[in-house]
């Protein structure tokens, strides 16, 4: 366990020593996943023996407090599978609550979003962000291990009907298995407000092999693209890592992820917590920074925040994720993606 000193209390904001200031917190609430995805958690959740729990709900409010008030504006609940967690729906509520927060979105894979995408828009989330790995039900059984390709699709669909003006959907690029979809995926949003995101396959220790057979560099994509009219939009202040194309002809838009492109990092504006109550800089790095004792109080909070701008000024420029060096990361679902 890495132990960082409480020191420069007069640090009241999350900047670190390349002057980026980190208004966005991705926030992990549960490890547990119930697909296998096949760049993931291919052999499905195995619980660890004498794990410790996740983080409680006052633990929560706590750690989300202490960021909002160092200039956290925008919060992203991860895990894992986050709806899984019987608690869900009162930990949005709470952290719609924390002054300053002015985004809650939701990474999920959908399962449960046609039956609760009312609910979970009334607690508080702004935005969601769902995974569909291929538009061919039996391509998305084969990568994600499970049959849920039209419970998914329903549940899109029904995101619209709540309300919602755009939903993201995330799909992980992979040669052989999904690439030859894109001309698909293209129609797929011509009429339809969806961010449509192709993320970059990314190096693990757990995953090697997979990684060199399947992935597949996402400038590909964005070559077509702009040789087919779409133009690069500007990024806003919360976005994420994603580059953003638009097209006149289209309602939907595309979205790239592409870790292995250089500078990728210098425009980082996100760090994130684990279910289990650490600090990680990088989806790529280190073992991460104990905040959980720091957690069981209100009256922390000044220590907390100490522990967390002392934690960011050892954050790294950039990942290596170029030069193979994929940090202590075995997969991602124990860090949310």
């Amino acid at each position: 366990m890495q132990s960082i000193p409480i020191k420069q209390i007069g640090h009241d904001r999350l900047i670190d020593a390349f002057q980026r200031q980190y208004y966005y917190l991705r926030l992990s609430i549960t490890d547990v996943c119930n697909f296998r995805c096949n760049y993931c958690l291919p052999n499905g959740y195995q619980p660890e023996a004498n794990k410790p729990s996740f983080l409680t709900l006052d633990e929560i409010r706590r750690v989300v407090s202490s960021f909002a008030a160092m200039g956290t504006e925008k919060v992203r609940v991860t895990g894992g599978e986050p709806t899984l967690r019987k608690d869900f729906l009162p930990i949005v509520e709470n952290i719609a609550q924390i002054s300053g927060i002015k985004q809650i979105a939701l990474t999920t894979n959908g399962f449960r979003m046609a039956k609760d995408v009312g609910k979970w828009r009334d607690a508080g989330i702004t935005s969601i962000n769902v995974s569909i790995d291929s538009l061919d039900p039996r391509m998305f059984h084969r990568i994600t291990g499970v049959d849920k390709f039209d419970d998914v699709m329903r549940g899109i669909e029904r995101a619209f009907d709540v309300g919602y003006a755009k939903i993201k959907v995330n799909s992980v690029l992979m040669k052989q298995l999904n690439d030859t979809e894109f001309e698909q995926f293209l129609e797929w949003i011509k009429h339809k407000p969806i961010q449509m995101r192709f993320i970059e396959l990314m190096q693990t220790g757990e995953m090697d092999h997979f990684f060199h057979k399947y992935h597949l560099s996402g400038q590909v994509l964005a070559d077509k693209l702009l040789q087919a009219g779409w133009e690069l939009q500007r990024k806003g202040l919360l976005d994420g890592p994603a580059k953003v194309f638009k097209h006149p002809d289209y309602k939907g838009e595309i979205g790239l992820i592409m870790p292995y492109e250089k500078n990728f990092c210098s425009s980082c504006n996100r760090l994130r917590v684990s279910a289990k109550g650490k600090l990680h800089l990088c989806l790529f790095g280190e073992e991460g920074v104990e905040l959980r004792d720091l957690l069981q109080s209100d009256e922390q909070q000044a220590q907390l925040k100490a522990r967390l701008y002392s934690a960011l000024q050892n954050k790294r420029e950039h990942h290596f994720l170029h030069t193979g060096d994929t940090g202590v990361r075995a997969h991602l679902a124990s860090i949310g993606g």
